[in-house]
């Protein structure tokens, strides 16, 4: 039985690929399959996937869309042929840095967690200084214990939402809390925001290990440099499902705080898209969108944002709750 699965799914991403999956390849031992699925690419991934294929013999499980589906339909596919105990979510332009692999299996070996919460490097053509002095060299994706067996449930959903960091590859998960009623969000963007709460929910345990495994490849076209109004909108409904899954009320005050602050992050977010963007859109159609993300905000967030406003205060975070005050109370 293999241990661990990690899944690749490939759109586009040619230049990238092969750096990917060799760091995947040379670290990858007795006991790992490696999945890599293209989502009908227009470049050349599909060729250079059969030459590396061909390049590592016995390593590399293709697979193929014969329809673009996103990234989400992608993993879920993927999901749904794994083998492995566990599954590892991997974004064919990021690479595993060295050691990874193995650390992740002497965790597996010694504390057999629900999921493993690792930290990750932002990795950068040019890197700067002023990248190095904000940390980009490791950053911590879990607020929380780490070096041993956590099992709390919100201790775990309270240090994502803390760090606000929840992409999917940096959480190594067991594959049979994937069953076939949970599954990334197809057609949606910050599919991973909305998925990953939903996975934490169903840990009984977790580990986290604080040194960076991934290098995350800052790009110049993702989702949030390319915004939209529908990127606006699942932004700041991103959290909804968790409020549908779990309801607003009767948590812990310090899982209830991260939570309606990430809420916040997320409206924010979206609001800053559409104040760049009222000019284009007009007054009516502004005033719409502004009610739409701030109807998000109270479905997702189990504060509203009056308390949440109140709790900043009572935290000594004045900027973070004017912050958010103000693009509260903006008016078009």
């Amino acid at each position: 039985m293999n241990w661990l699965s990690i899944l690749v799914p490939v759109y586009n991403v040619e230049p990238y690929l092969a750096e990917c999956l060799e760091s995947v390849v040379s670290q990858a031992g007795e006991g790992v399959e490696i999945l890599v699925l293209d989502d009908c690419s227009t470049d050349g991934s599909w060729a250079l996937m059969q030459q590396l294929a061909a390049r590592w013999p016995q390593r590399l499980r293709l697979m193929r869309h014969e329809r673009n589906g996103g990234l989400s339909a992608a993993r879920n596919t993927m999901i749904g042929a794994a083998t492995g105990e566990y599954l590892w979510f991997l974004d064919s332009d990021d690479k595993l840095l060295p050691g990874a692999m193995g650390e992740l299996r002497q965790i597996v070996q010694s504390q057999a967690p629900d999921v493993v919460l690792c930290d990750f490097a932002v990795w950068r053509e040019r890197p700067r200084l002023k990248h190095r002095l904000r940390g980009e060299l490791h950053r911590r994706s879990f607020s929380g214990p780490s070096g041993t067996l956590g099992r709390s449930r919100d201790v775990l959903l309270a240090g994502l939402l803390e760090t606000g960091l929840l992409h999917a590859w940096s959480k190594i998960s067991r594959r049979s809390l994937w069953d076939t009623s949970l599954r990334f969000p197809e057609g949606r963007y910050f599919e991973d925001m909305m998925a990953m709460p939903l996975m934490a929910l169903r840990c009984a345990s977790f580990y986290h290990c604080p040194r960076p495994w991934v290098a995350y490849r800052q790009r110049g076209d993702s989702i949030l440099a390319t915004m939209n109004e529908r990127k606006a909108l699942d932004q700041a409904g991103a959290l909804r499902p968790l409020a549908e899954a779990l309801g607003t009320q009767g948590h812990a005050p310090a899982l209830r705080l991260a939570w309606a602050l990430q809420c916040a992050r997320n409206y924010t977010g979206a609001m800053r898209y559409l104040q760049r963007q009222a000019a284009t859109l007009g007054e009516a159609r502004t005033r719409a969108l502004a009610q739409s993300l701030r109807e998000a905000f109270e479905a997702s967030s189990p504060m509203t944002a009056q308390q949440l406003q109140a709790a900043c205060w009572r935290k000594g975070w004045w900027l973070r709750g004017a912050r958010f005050r103000r693009w509260w109370n903006i008016k078009w």
